[in-house]
């Protein structure tokens, strides 16, 4: 399917110089993203972003970058729609699986697994619910791992006046 719509995404300050990278998340992994397999994820609401960035933290907020995407991305499959599920023989329990604990314990994430799986298949990216405990009940993400600012697969960020760090230089200590 073709995902077109704005989505959201909360940055650590420190970090919004460079909205658009997959490389931390390539350097950490996430939920459906291996270690060293880049991954932009976005929330669908505002609320869905600030709640993916403050997951286990919902009690002391921490300070944090919202900005805003226009994406029009081919290649998307929704992972929150029953046929696409079954489709891609996937269960909703696998989407939510303890993906840190599985990788912990030396497994492979179930999660990990789908994905390699989807990526294979020419997939772009998904649409998955939020599983941020302190989310909104419908809240869902946006996860690509092929992207770029041109079409088939087009994220832009809105930053129409440049409010945006170009670089870390804004961050080192002046004294």
């Amino acid at each position: 399917m073709r995902f077109t719509g704005l989505t959201y995404r909360a940055h650590n300050p420190a970090w919004a110089f460079s909205p658009t990278s997959g490389a931390g998340a390539a350097r950490l992994g996430g939920r459906f993203n291996p270690v060293g397999i880049e991954a932009l994820s976005s929330s669908l609401s505002d609320t869905g972003a600030i709640a993916e960035y403050q997951q286990g933290f919902s009690h002391r907020p921490l300070p944090t970058t919202l900005c805003a995407y226009n994406v029009d991305c081919d290649d998307i499959v929704d992972l929150t729609a029953p046929d696409e599920l079954n489709r891609h023989h996937i269960i909703l329990a696998d989407l939510a699986s303890p993906w840190e604990m599985q990788y912990d314990e030396g497994r492979i994430p179930t999660t990990w697994e789908i994905a390699f799986r989807l990526i294979d298949e020419g997939v772009s990216g998904i649409i998955v619910p939020s599983f941020a405990s302190n989310a909104p009940p419908q809240a869902k993400n946006l996860v690509l791992w092929d992207w770029s600012d041109k079409p088939p697969h087009q994220v832009i960020l809105i930053d129409d006046n440049h409010y945006l760090p170009r670089n870390q230089s804004s961050w080192k200590d002046s004294i």
